[in-house]
Order: structure tokens, then sequence, then C-alpha cells
């Protein structure tokens, strides 16, 4: 082999070991920029630190550009990132927040030119119910305190030709709930159940009271990526005075109701 060749391969080497290198050693800062340019902002990777690959960082709800409402999740969050073969060419990811996850959440993301796919395997967590304040409008005015717990036996959502399809189901129980806005402490305990069809074009949503003096209920669906939902806000008898601010913020009162509708 003459001196050339042998120069244009050392230096081919030398390339793609820099490439190599900088695909193994990516620094976390680049998960958290694309993190915060995803979300619009609303959540943040901060003091990152680690390799895109193996990190950690605090964790940041906004209510997006320009909000001054903040929360962080206590204690912050690793995570793990993985080539994998889930039905096909993916990324396998691990989430660990050591406050709120008894085990590390289990994700895979398959992403591909007509269909785009998130599974994420069952979980349980819980978490304090003052992160929603982080999210602005109108969380950051009802200041909630209580828990927030969740449970899945497997959630799934599927991006085909731009529509959003969704798979499983979600439980979300909140549980002791309080707001500055009341001075009954607690308010009560809610679970809302998200199911969804088995072809993944629709999903039910179904509000209830557990227990507690202010009574929620309502239905929804969740279609095409957009959720549309209509319930109600009531005091239970005797606890009307006491809730009257609370009921005025939560949704548009009609009469003793408080009407609350999305989408």
């Amino acid at each position: 082999m003459n001196p050339t060749a042998i120069q244009r391969l050392a230096l081919a080497a030398a390339v793609l070991g820099a490439l190599l290198a900088l695909l193994l050693f990516a620094p976390a800062r680049w998960l958290a920029d694309a993190v915060t340019r995803a979300s619009g902002g609303q959540v943040q990777l901060v003091n990152a630190s680690g390799t895109v690959w193996t990190g950690r960082a605090d964790l940041l709800f906004t209510g997006g550009e320009g909000s001054r409402s903040t929360s962080a999740l206590p204690e912050g969050l690793a995570w793990r990132l993985r080539p994998a073969w889930h039905g096909g060419p993916a990324l396998a990811l691990g989430l660990r927040a050591p406050c709120c996850t008894p085990q590390p959440v289990q994700l895979h993301l398959r992403p591909g030119i007509g269909e785009t796919r998130l599974d994420i395997a069952p979980f349980q967590g819980r978490l304090p119910a003052g992160l929603l304040a982080g999210l602005g409008t109108p969380w950051n005015t009802l200041r909630l305190e209580g828990t927030i717990a969740l449970q899945s036996q497997g959630l799934g959502l599927s991006l085909v030709s731009g529509r959003a399809q969704l798979y499983g189901g979600l439980d979300i129980d909140a549980l002791d709930l309080a707001s500055r806005l009341s001075s009954i402490r607690p308010l009560g305990s809610y679970r809302a159940q998200l199911r969804a069809d088995a072809d993944g074009h629709t999903a039910r949503l179904e509000l209830q009271t557990l227990s507690g003096a202010l009574l929620l209920q309502g239905q929804g669906e969740w279609v095409g990526g957009r959720l549309r939902f209509a319930g109600d806000a009531q005091a239970a008898p005797g606890s009307e005075l006491a809730l009257t601010n609370l009921l005025n913020i939560v949704g548009r009162r009609d009469g003793p109701r408080s009407v609350i509708t999305i989408g």
C-alpha cells in the first residue's frame, strides 16, 4: 500500500473515531435542549450532567415561554438510553425518579416513515400534586397539595400520517387534595380512568369522586390527539360557602354547579 493510501486510511479512521466518540459521549445538555424545544419550554431538564445515553438532571415544569410559574420534581430525574429491538429498530429509555417511582419506568420509541410509536411498560408512581402549579393557569392559582398516584398495565402512543392513536390505559388517583383557595383540608380524593378502544382511535376518560366535600364527575373522549371533556364540580351539603371561591375558578357557574369543559 502506497504512502498516500495509508494517509487517507489513517485520516478516515481518525474521522470515524472522532464521530464515534462524539456519539458515545454526547453531553446530556444536548438531550436537555431537545426536550425543551419539543415541549415548547414546558418541560425542562436543568443542571444536566452525564451523557445523552446515561445522565441525570433536575426536572422543571413551566407554563411555557414568558410564564413565571415553575415547579421541580424532588430529587430530580435519571435516565438510561440505549439502542434496542422492539418490533423493529428502537430506542429503549429507562427513567428513574428517586422520589416517585419504585422501579424505573421503561419506554420504547420506534421511529418510522409511516408510523412512530412510543410504548410504556406497566408502571406505578406517586407524584406531589404541587408539581401541577408549574404548568400555569389554572394550576398556579389552585396551588394544589396532595398526592397524584399513577398506575398503568401498559400504555402506547402511535403517530400514523400525523394522527395520534392511544393504546392501553392509565389510572390517576388524586389523593387528599387541598387548595389554598379553600379552608377545607382535604377537599377530597378523586380517580380518573383512561381506557383506549382496541383500534386505538378513541380513548374514554371518566372522572369520579372517591371521597370529600368537593364533588367532581365527568366523562370525555380522546380522539385524534385531542381531548373533549364535559363534567362538573359541586359542594357537598354544608360546604357550599367554604367552596364558593374554588367553584368560581374551576369552571363556569351554573347555579350550585361549576361546569367544566375541555375541547
